[in-house]
């Protein structure tokens, strides 16, 4: 290879080679990723034939992680995180401790040091974002309530995990690395990190929170395409590499909060807009060069080894946030389906094994098992989807405990004796208490309205009772929940969850118990809103109809208005 070419070879190769098997993954209904990483083992120094240039991939791969942080920085939601506090919090926390400790015992076992076992533990305990999306966006329950949980749950994870790349710099040293001198303490080698974290997040809200949107802004009055894209991508970039050379923070940690800062300008969606595909392309050459760096000769010399670190990944943490769910009094699919939205790691498990080892505190068997148990857990990950429902149901068949809890009184399934009963009779029963809901709701109180609320987040609920207003927790596709809503009474039904995958199971058991109820149905598909007014009988609202009508009535009075004035 001609030293002057290797760039632009093993741009081409990985890319050429990402394409292949990326569309062969997705032919053998796999993840893209796993033709991502497929074509970095190909064109690895692992396996024979064509080698591409590594430490250059090394390179591409930084820009991608780059990239990729400010993806999620720019697509974190505080207040998402926040309907579901009080379930994601304490159990990414309390799942994270779990795996990390799991992951801890196998290193011990193997004879690894603590600081190998305290990242390779970190690896296994976080999921990749990209592949739970993928995964909740194709069986269409990204905007469930079970969807938001796992969401939720993951921007923990990423956030925990953003605070392990900055503070694992600091600790290496101690812990036997490469990081901060030994003989330094502990905590004044976090004392000095977190003061550089510190002052950099001081100087990004204070400073980048005004300077970044107003540039963006100057960019955009140009109506050049290529100027807003490039001064998107040169942001992020440039602030990424100005963190690290001024603050001493990492580029991923820089390029998260330059995603942040955006997220808070009107232009946000455009720059997420713009930015996505040199997004996409640099993340497929971040996980092609990941792939480049696995030895698949681990498969043969330490089977059991991935086993283990396979177990742990699939069963191990997602059982630990099974029971973590059903201690927190959700219900058993709510439980199931974050547990399989875990089963699996991907980008930030790769970038904390690249860290581990550029501070000489995990050993290279370390990354190539984790690199395995990454291509198996997200090749086996849509199986998990497709058998929560059977599990669902063999664990209420066959599990005592399960039968048990779920079936526990719960304050906040029933209404509290207290409701008085003209408020129960002639009410709308309003399931769902999102951004439709709410107006909805508001709407109701506006005309002396009274409803009772439907609604699976339980802080929703509780907060709902602390205003003395009427709602229980829970799915409104089982009975008891209709049932406590006094839905017999009701004078009509409104549905306003995204949810529409119970829709008809919703309106069966609530016809079934008042055959008069008038029911009204929110929905975001002309096919579905067709099959729902014929099955139903319901009115049904669709999104864009709705708009487009709204908006053309506001056009024909403008014009009747401006026709009066003239």
């Amino acid at each position: 290879m001609h030293h002057e070419l290797s760039l632009i070879t093993t741009i081409a190769a990985a890319l050429g080679f990402g394409l292949l098997f990326g569309m062969l993954a997705v032919r053998l209904k796999l993840p893209a990723l796993v033709g991502y990483l497929a074509a970095g083992i190909v064109i690895g120094p692992a396996t024979p034939g064509f080698v591409a240039d590594v430490s250059l991939a090394s390179q591409l791969a930084e820009i991608g992680v780059m990239l990729l942080m400010f993806g999620v920085g720019l697509h974190f939601s505080l207040r998402d995180l926040l309907d579901v506090r009080r379930i994601a919090l304490p159990g990414a926390i309390l799942q994270i401790a779990v795996a990390t400790a799991m992951g801890i015992g196998m290193a011990h076992l193997w004879g690894w040091s603590l600081g190998a076992g305290l990242v390779f533990g970190l690896a296994l305990s976080v999921a990749s974002t990209v592949v739970l999306l993928r995964a909740l966006e194709s069986r269409g329950i990204l905007d469930s309530m079970n969807g938001r949980i796992a969401v939720g749950w993951l921007v923990v994870e990423d956030l925990v995990t953003v605070l392990v790349l900055v503070l694992l710099p600091a600790i290496a040293g101690p812990l036997g690395g490469k990081g901060a001198d030994a003989d330094v303490s502990i905590w004044y080698a976090l004392g000095k990190t977190l003061l550089q974290v510190g002052a950099f997040i001081a100087f990004m809200l204070l400073v980048g929170r005004k300077l970044f949107p107003w540039f963006l802004w100057r960019v955009a009055k140009t109506n050049s395409r290529e100027l807003f894209t490039l001064a998107v991508i040169a942001a992020a970039v440039g602030i990424a590499y100005g963190s690290s050379e001024l603050f001493g923070v990492s580029f991923a940690l820089g390029a998260f909060f330059a995603g942040m800062v955006l997220r808070e300008s009107d232009l946000s969606h455009r720059a997420a807009e713009e930015s996505l595909p040199l997004r996409d392309a640099f993340s497929v050459l971040f996980f092609v060069s990941v792939g480049m760096l696995f030895d698949p000769m681990v498969l043969v010399d330490s089977p059991l080894k991935v086993l283990g670190v396979v177990a742990v990944i699939i069963f191990g943490k997602s059982i630990a946030a099974m029971l973590l769910v059903l201690a927190l009094r959700y219900p058993l699919n709510t439980a199931i389906t974050v547990s399989a939205s875990l089963a699996q790691i991907g980008e930030f498990s790769f970038i904390l094994a690249a860290l581990g080892i550029s501070l000489g505190l995990m050993p290279q068997e370390g990354q190539s098992l984790i690199l395995a148990g990454a291509i198996i857990s997200i090749a086996v990950n849509p199986l998990l989807f497709t058998a929560i429902e059977p599990l669902q149901r063999w664990l209420r068949a066959n599990s005592a405990a399960v039968r048990k809890l779920e079936s526990s009184p719960d304050p906040l399934a029933e209404l509290p004796m207290t409701v008085p009963h003209e408020r129960l009779s002639g009410q709308v029963v309003l399931v769902g208490y999102g951004r439709v809901g709410r107006r909805i709701a508001d709407a109701l109180i506006a005309q002396g309205i009274h409803y009772v609320v439907a609604e699976q987040n339980r802080e929703i609920v509780d907060a709902l009772r602390k205003r003395d207003q009427p709602a229980v927790v829970g799915n409104a596709a089982e009975p008891a929940v209709l049932i406590q809503a006094h839905i017999a009474r009701a004078a009509v039904l409104v549905i306003a969850t995204p949810d529409t995958f119970h829709v008809r199971t919703m309106i069966e058991t609530a016809k079934a118990l008042n055959p008069t109820v008038r029911v009204v149905v929110r929905t975001h598909n002309e096919q579905e809103a067709e099959l729902l007014r014929e099955d139903t009988g319901g009115k049904v609202f669709l999104g864009e109809h709705e708009l487009a009508g709204s908006m053309t009535r506001y056009v024909l009075d403008t014009l009747k208005d401006a026709q009066h004035a003239h």
